[in-house]
């Protein structure tokens, strides 16, 4: 064994022995190293999860994940601007192995109006027998079914809507909008189911109805708006976007993923990751002022002590080193824990749920769930232990300085 090896674990040693000779101090140490990793990384899944949910729900209920449209269509969102030969690029699309679904709507900006009065909606013409694949927006019937019970001109309409317009089940609903040249043209429907989605203004101007129904109305019945697709992974979206635009001839068509068709929610999507290395730093900040604070206590207190070492010949560099190793402990002993007490917690609620239903007025708004189920990447969890430890040595390095600048012979004689 060479002279440094033996070296390093005598100051391993007494750096051990050191923690625990005030069990007190190394406590409070280690239980506020736990304690603020165990809230830190609580806080950064529960944000996840809530981030996570609100993408998804968004995705699957009314963005979708691929979107094909006329390149004009958003700019007036007039009936004219419709997908030319889309059950061609339907078929297309149905070979591309990433891409698990695709249906179709035909769209129109119109009214909804009832005997209570009348309200601006985007109507869409659903795909019955693929909307399903797609779009889980079934799954949020709250009266009624989905398209089942009234075989003539049946719609489909969100809560808030419904009270709007004070409507119920099997109630009357005209819905105005314009046809191809521009005239104005309404029909008579009966709503057959009411939904409730988490996104409260999205159920207030949205309504559904069969394509069959709606391309009667227009006297067209090939007319197709959109074509939305679902992929197997829509962080691969983008992606697939580029390689679609290369497939398919679309000169007048326009090609986007859920990221471009909505921009919002992409940007929080991506801000989110920021944000949680940002409220990590703060921790790390706060956890390094404790720790700086008590390590500099702890040099105070043994200042005799710190200078009998030196006095009988430990180097400047032996008593760093040992200061260092101290603070690496105090860290290693909480941070293990903290991380175990997080990952306990967040499989625990992640299964079971944090119901916020008091909060469900105001978190439907933002298109929130009630129920939130935090999560966290592997990943996350190495990073900040990672980021702790050194965050730790950093901390170290001030008090181990402040110990550096002690004169032995003065440090002795101090009581």
């Amino acid at each position: 064994m060479t002279i440094k090896t033996l070296d390093k674990m005598m100051i391993i040693k007494i750096a051990w022995k050191n923690i625990w000779r005030n069990p007190t101090r190394s406590g409070v140490v280690i239980v506020s190293v736990l304690l603020g990793i165990w809230a830190g990384v609580f806080v950064l899944a529960f944000s996840m999860g809530m981030n996570n949910q609100r993408v998804k729900a968004q995705l699957n209920n009314f963005v979708g994940h691929i979107t094909i449209q006329h390149a004009k269509y958003d700019e007036d969102k007039l009936i004219k601007y419709a997908l030319e030969e889309a059950p061609k690029m339907v078929l297309q699309l149905q070979k591309n192995p990433q891409i698990v679904a695709t249906t179709t709507r035909v769209s129109a900006i119109g009214m909804a109006s009832s005997s209570a009065g009348g309200f601006g909606a985007q109507i869409h013409g659903i795909d019955l027998k693929n909307e399903t694949k797609v779009f889980s927006l079934h799954e949020k019937i709250i009266q009624g079914k989905y398209f089942e019970g009234i075989k003539r001109n049946p719609v489909v309409i969100g809560q808030k809507l419904a009270k709007r317009l004070k409507l119920k089940l099997r109630s009357k609903v005209v819905l105005t909008f314009q046809n191809e040249q521009g005239e104005i043209i309404s029909g008579a429907f009966r709503v057959v189911g009411i939904y409730k989605s988490s996104n409260a203004a999205y159920d207030e101007s949205n309504v559904f109805v069969r394509n069959t129904d709606l391309r009667g109305l227009l006297n067209n019945d090939q007319i197709i708006h959109h074509i939305v697709c679902r992929v197997s992974d829509y962080q691969q979206a983008p992606g697939l976007v580029k390689q679609l635009n290369n497939q398919l001839e679309t000169p007048d068509n326009l090609i986007q993923s859920w990221k471009q068709t909505s921009p919002d929610l992409a940007y929080v999507n991506s801000m989110m990751s920021q944000m949680l290395y940002i409220f990590v730093g703060i921790i790390l900040l706060g956890l390094s002022m404790g720790i700086v604070n008590t390590m500099l206590m702890a040099v105070l207190e043994r200042t005799r002590e710190l200078g009998m070492l030196m006095a009988v010949g430990m180097s400047k560099t032996r008593l760093f080193k040992m200061i260092v190793t101290e603070t690496f402990f105090l860290t290693c002993v909480g941070a293990p824990i903290g991380v175990l007490l997080a990952w306990g917690t967040i499989q625990y609620t992640s299964i079971h749920g944090i119901d916020l239903s008091m909060f469900s007025s105001g978190l439907e708004s933002f298109g929130y769930d009630t129920i939130v189920r935090p999560r966290l990447a592997t990943k996350y969890y190495m990073q900040i232990g990672m980021m702790v430890v050194m965050a730790a040595l950093l901390s170290a390095i001030y008090p181990a300085l402040k110990a550096l600048k002690l004169k032995p012979v003065e440090a002795i004689r101090k009581i």
